[in-house]
């Protein structure tokens, strides 16, 4: 990310980021959906954590949460990465995504860690990892978006 970008607002504490994101009256429905709740900031890192309560709708025939939920909550961790890293000047549409499964994800609580690798002009290149309620290492994704000029489309 330029300076320039990053100095057209002037950048608020995680803290402040936090509560701003946590007590949006524009939240996405599709955020509701998958039951996320931002729980942590770290702006000078690139990195956030959300907190889902995955619900039983979500679930497969054998009772685990079906992959494209899981798949989901990854890229909206790491898209939200990328707004809260642009300070709300940026957001970035996946491009690409690839997702690793490693175990099974029960519905109940979880949580996925994102964190942008690397930011460029044409392209953002982000990761991310999904844990269930023992902090057990369930999924990871890479994706690949390009950031443009955050604006609603609705």
């Amino acid at each position: 990310m330029s300076n320039s970008e990053q100095d057209e607002k002037p950048r608020v504490s995680d803290a402040e980021m936090l509560a701003r994101f946590q007590n949006s009256k524009k939240r996405p429905p599709c955020s509701d959906t998958l039951g996320m709740r931002l729980t942590e900031v770290e702006q000078d890192a690139q990195r956030i954590r959300m907190d889902f309560d995955v619900p039983g709708m979500f679930a497969n025939p054998t009772g685990a949460v079906q992959g494209g939920f899981i798949a989901a909550m990854m890229d909206e961790a790491m898209s939200t990465c990328c707004i809260i890293a642009s300070n709300v000047t940026m957001t970035a549409p996946t491009l690409e995504m690839k997702t690793s499964y490693l175990r099974r994800l029960m519905p109940g609580d979880a949580h996925v860690e994102a964190r942008i690798l690397k930011w460029g002009r044409s392209a953002a290149f982000m990761e991310a990892e999904c844990f269930d309620n023992k902090g057990k290492l369930v999924a990871k994704a890479t994706a690949t978006a390009i950031p443009m000029p955050f604006k609603r489309l609705s």
